[in-house]
């Protein structure tokens, strides 16, 4: 059976690295989506266009790592996560963070040409309170690095505020706007709103508890789970640890929450049409 965790960050220096990833793949976990995470966490200062690169080419090092030295199928994305652009232009001014943080996501668009990566991602808009022109401008940065990826035939993964059913709605907009195929813009994090999603051409990558799980599923089956699995042994388990989406799916499919062809569905289907990936 495939299981497919679909928003996992690892980290050589500060998390446990492999032995989370083994941690997965004993619960039953078999592929992930190994998310970049920042400049500063890999050890670059995540003060120019370069550091991010740097930073792009160790994540691409740590997920072959992954592929060699154990059993999980693994696969990257990379980007620039918002909270960096705002560090930045804070530091440097608006103007300079931003062509730096294009610069980066052109990177990370060519790692996705390249075949070394799976998505741009994640980028977005931060999830606290910024000044409005750091706002404004993480949205254009947003939709540049959507439209990055509609150029790609790539998927983008998503990180924002908190959603709800009209952030969708101001989501699907900008989906329309770029023209990116639907199915392509994953929104990382995601509240269980699987309906609304769909409706305006959003994919959700649901947060892996079982109430949100539950209610997903009650929606349909058209979204993938998460655990955000952040690799910090300072936050051990943060946000859910690296069992957590093996050990609901079997549980879920054994009391009858999930149906077989529901695990298939959200664990084979979705990521293969989402990310253009083969997965038998």
């Amino acid at each position: 059976m495939i299981i497919w965790d679909d928003h996992f960050h690892v980290d050589p220096y500060h998390g446990l690295f492999l032995e989370a990833v083994k941690e997965f793949h004993r619960a039953g976990g078999t592929h992930l989506v190994v998310v970049y995470k920042t400049a500063h966490d890999y050890g670059f200062g995540g003060m120019k266009a370069e550091d991010f690169m740097k930073a792009m080419d160790l994540h691409i090092e740590l997920v072959e790592k992954i592929n060699r030295e154990t059993p999980v199928k693994a696969y990257a994305v990379v980007g620039v996560h918002p909270a960096e652009f705002d560090y930045l232009a804070r530091e440097k001014g608006l103007e300079y963070a931003r062509n730096e943080v294009i610069k980066a996501l052109e990177y990370a668009q060519k790692l996705c040409l390249e075949g070394k990566a799976i998505g741009i991602g994640e980028i977005g808009r931060p999830h606290y309170e910024v000044p409005p022109e750091i706002w404004e401008a993480s949205v254009e940065l947003m939709k540049y690095g959507m439209a990055l990826a509609k150029e790609a035939d790539c998927a983008v993964q998503l990180h924002t505020e908190s959603f709800d059913e009209a952030k969708f709605r101001e989501l699907g907009e900008y989906v329309k706007e770029v023209g990116i195929k639907p199915y392509g813009v994953i929104k990382h994090f995601s509240p269980p709103l699987v309906k609304v999603a769909e409706e305006v051409g959003v994919f959700p990558s649901v947060i892996a508890s079982r109430k949100n799980i539950e209610e997903a599923i009650k929606q349909g089956n058209r979204f993938m789970m998460e655990t955000d699995y952040i690799d910090d042994k300072r936050r051990p388990g943060a946000v859910l640890g690296p069992k957590t989406v093996p050990k609901i799916t079997k549980a879920f499919l054994q009391n009858g929450v999930f149906t077989e062809e529901d695990v298939y569905k959200i664990h084979v289907e979705n990521p293969g049409k989402v990310y253009g990936v083969e997965l038998e």
